[in-house]
């Protein structure tokens, strides 16, 4: 099926621009060959009648995340309509306030902006700016190369680094905050518990609910949580936080009034403070975890106390500190080699 030749954008990408029943329909792929596939692919669902007409319009990338946005305000949490303003104040900003029909290459773009933020960011941005575009013109994007993600370690502690950590605490304004964490707890069900989810005769903390920052950085307290596995009740497990909770006066309301930055920012502060690694308030919910693998808890049993939805997060964790175990019994094993050699030739 014949389709227009392409022609090679400065960028090093190819690019058509399909005309169909006077829609224009601009083309960008990494190779020519590429280029004509996609062009082909097209134009057959066009003469099919499959191919959804596209919606002209003059509306800016701006303009059309904000509709996006704005069609989706009731459903969406705070913290979700947050991330999509902060995309569109931060992100493509070259772009931002051109009409969508007139911006056409998105490989240059994405590799402009690739140079200013995380390939991470930049992954998501996309992501979000191309179901914008889907959604406001009824046309299909192009397939963008972008960099690729270097997954980072997060920090945690392992369990005897656990315990100097509670003893660091004690007494410290973040001292419930952090050992919350400690008990699987994410800071946003740390934020929204209230006296009334909290059972100190059972020792039981029913999770229910979220506080999120919205739009404004104005913290929103949600009857929902991440997902239907996070509602769950935690045991009570380390003493210090029965403790800690018994010498609270008032117990009525929400546990933790401070702000969540400061509590990540005073979690950091004692663990510089001790020879630790800055944990922050999510590295200890992965200590939790990493405590779990190294007292052989089933990874099911971890994942229903931590409230994770599936296995694939607490596999990845069990799966990387099984490779610190090998690590650690090969040098035992070479070890042991070595010195019997050694008592040989002695």
């Amino acid at each position: 099926m014949k389709v227009p030749k392409p022609r090679k954008l400065p960028s090093g990408n190819w690019f058509i621009q399909l005309r169909l029943g006077g829609e224009s329909v601009p083309i960008t792929e990494s190779t020519e060959k590429k280029c004509i596939h996609t062009a082909e692919v097209i134009k057959a669902e066009y003469r099919a009648g499959k191919r959804e007409k596209a919606i002209k319009t003059d509306l800016t990338l701006c303009e059309a995340i904000d509709k996006y946005i704005d069609a989706r305000s009731n459903a969406l949490s705070p913290s979700t309509i947050q991330g999509y303003h902060v995309i569109r104040n931060n992100r493509f900003q070259g772009v931002m306030d051109k009409p969508l029909h007139s911006i056409s290459d998105w490989q240059k773009i994405c590799n402009d902006e690739a140079k200013t933020c995380s390939a991470k960011t930049l992954k998501n941005a996309w992501l979000f700016v191309a179901s914008v575009i889907r959604e406001t013109t009824r046309q299909s994007t192009p397939r963008i190369t972008l960099p690729q993600i270097v997954r980072r370690e997060r920090p945690y502690l392992d369990p005897e680094q656990i315990l100097l950590f509670i003893r660091a605490i004690e007494g410290q304004e973040c001292e419930i905050p952090a050992l919350l964490a400690l008990h699987s707890l994410r800071r946003s069900e740390i934020c929204a518990l209230t006296w009334d989810k909290i059972d100190l005769k059972r020792k039981r903390i029913k999770i229910s609910g979220a506080a999120v920052f919205d739009e404004n950085q104005k913290l929103i307290q949600k009857k929902t949580n991440k997902n239907q596995s996070s509602q769950r009740d935690v045991p009570i497990m380390i003493p210090e936080l029965s403790s800690a909770l018994l010498d609270c006066g008032d117990k009525k309301g929400i546990i933790i009034a401070c702000n969540p930055n400061t509590i990540w920012a005073q979690i950091n502060r004692i663990c510089r403070n001790n020879g630790l690694p800055e944990v922050g308030v999510h590295g200890l919910r992965h200590s939790f975890a990493s405590l779990a693998y190294h007292l052989s808890v089933p990874e099911k049993t971890a994942m229903q106390i931590g409230g994770w939805s599936d296995n694939k997060t607490m596999h990845n964790i069990y799966t990387h500190l099984a490779q610190k175990d090998i690590t650690r019994y090969e040098t035992e094993l070479s070890k042991f080699f070595e010195n019997a050699n050694k008592k040989a030739n002695s």
